[in-house]
């Protein structure tokens, strides 16, 4: 589209000229008016990207227009003249967003000069404009990044279901981006306005959990002093994001059916059901089908949950995309600590699309940070990943160190080793929750908390990063 130029002065002969000069110099369509009044009409229908305006002008005055049309579009690039100038009023005209300020009689060079910078100036704007909208767009349509085959039929499904206001279940391993996948839906669904609320189902102990979906009346328990909603109700006319569902209780799996079918629930201690209009989405990493064959999960409440299933697909299937999210993260992380890195070395990239990365994404994700937190040049190279990333429960149990000492002390000393590293083994696997690590090592929640103590191990380290 061709550049456009309003000239805006209440004498005739001074828009005429203005007009000619402008237009056959700098070939741009330049539009006069007469009055103020008038340019903020014009400006208003758009398509303006400069304006000269005179300042003594009957109607109001060119610095009062200046405010006028910075409020309609803050990027408008307004040049002043005047043939009464003071620098009081100058500095104000430039404070108030003016581009420049010319004093009559005009020099005809010194003006078109300024003219073709402004034009210049304007044009940077509307990229840096469309720059904005563009990354703001991405952000809302594609939380999850990837160009490969997979993630492309990934993210026309995740299209395909966001359209529709069905319950959703996103499985797949840990570390995939079930989570993300789920904000993704929400926000290109017609509920994205509405609350997205995420729930970390095993985070939450059992004996508080139903309380923290459905909310209580005052006086429910002893220490309820007061009406607390729950978190459907707080999502109400949003998405509610059931995270590792398949943990719920079974205690709580009644009432969660009751929601996903009748849309209504009972706080505890309330006689009355509250309605809500919630799309709940689920994720899990476990085979819930096993679970209800064993009696551990509803096989309705499975039914209603998976409606719709989306798979998020293990890094293994989408190597093609490890160079695009490690260099994701590699900007991420330069940024928020203030590291000059401009990539990885060619063995450095090769070592990352080679290697087995049995924790996904979010472990590539965790191994970049720490190569960008330890690297010192302007690359990151192969060095910066030497050392387990994973901790191994039976790796180097065996150390040069302890092959001096007594048999007693060797053997406490592989043992304590052993022990750590398959704790913390058992909370990487499982984000770090306890009453699931305990679960998948056959021993009590109690003891593993006591192990932990021990050895000052916090399961805290081993969660998920919060949601940005």
């Amino acid at each position: 589209m061709k550049e456009r130029v309003l000239v805006v002065d209440d004498t005739k002969d001074m828009v005429s000229f203005l007009k000619r000069l402008i237009s056959s110099e700098l070939g741009v369509e330049v539009v006069g008016v007469f009055r103020a009044s008038d340019a903020v009409e014009t400006v208003s229908g758009g398509s303006v990207d400069v304006v000269i305006a005179d300042v003594k002008m009957p109607e109001k005055d060119g610095v009062t227009l200046l405010r006028e049309l910075k409020t309609i579009d803050e990027d408008i690039v307004v040049i002043l003249l005047t043939g009464y100038g003071t620098v009081d009023m100058a500095v104000e005209s430039l404070k108030l967003g003016a581009y420049d300020f010319l004093t009559k009689p005009i020099d005809n060079d010194r003006l078109l000069h300024t003219v073709k910078k402004a034009l210049q100036f304007r044009m940077v704007l509307k990229e840096k404009t469309r720059l904005e909208e563009t990354i703001k767009h991405s952000g809302l349509s594609r939380e999850l990044i990837g160009e490969s085959r997979v993630m492309e039929e990934l993210m026309e499904n995740i299209k395909t279901v966001a359209g529709t206001d069905e319950t959703v279940l996103i499985t797949g391993e840990t570390g995939t981006g079930k989570e993300l996948a789920a904000r993704t839906i929400h926000r290109m669904s017609k509920r994205a306005r509405g609350p997205f609320i995420a729930v970390n189902c095993p985070a939450i102990p059992e004996s508080i959990l139903e309380s923290e979906l459905f909310g209580y009346k005052k006086g429910a328990f002893t220490s309820a002093v007061s009406d607390k909603k729950g978190l459907f109700e707080v999502s109400n006319g949003g998405t509610i994001f059931l995270d590792e569902v398949a943990d719920i209780p079974v205690s709580v799996q009644t009432k969660l059916l009751r929601v996903l079918q009748e849309k209504e629930f009972k706080p505890l201690g309330d006689t009355s059901s509250v309605k809500v209009d919630v799309r709940v989405l689920a994720s899990t990493n476990q085979d819930i089908e096993g679970k209800v064959e064993k009696g551990l999960f509803r096989d309705d409440l499975y039914y209603r949950l998976n409606v719709i299933t989306i798979r998020m697909p293990s890094l293994s299937e989408r190597i093609d995309d490890i160079p695009l999210l490690s260099r994701h993260f590699l900007r991420r992380y330069a940024i928020e600590f203030g590291k000059e890195i401009r990539d990885f070395t060619e063995d450095a990239m090769a070592y990352l699309t080679a290697r087995e990365w049995r924790g996904n994404v979010r472990e590539l994700q965790n191994v970049i940070k720490r190569a960008v937190i330890f690297s010192r040049g302007p690359e990151i190279d192969s060095s910066c990943f030497q050392g387990p990333s994973r901790i191994s429960p039976c790796k180097d149990i065996v150390l040069n160190d302890i092959l001096s000492l007594d048999y007693r002390m060797a053997r406490n000393k592989v043992l304590e080793r052993f022990t750590v590293s398959f704790v913390r083994n058992l909370l990487q696997k499982t984000d770090g929750n306890v009453t699931r690590a305990a679960r998948m090592a056959g021993m009590e929640r109690q003891s593993l908390q006591h192990l932990m103590r021990k050895y000052g191990i916090n399961p805290q380290d081993y969660r998920k990063e919060p949601a940005r």
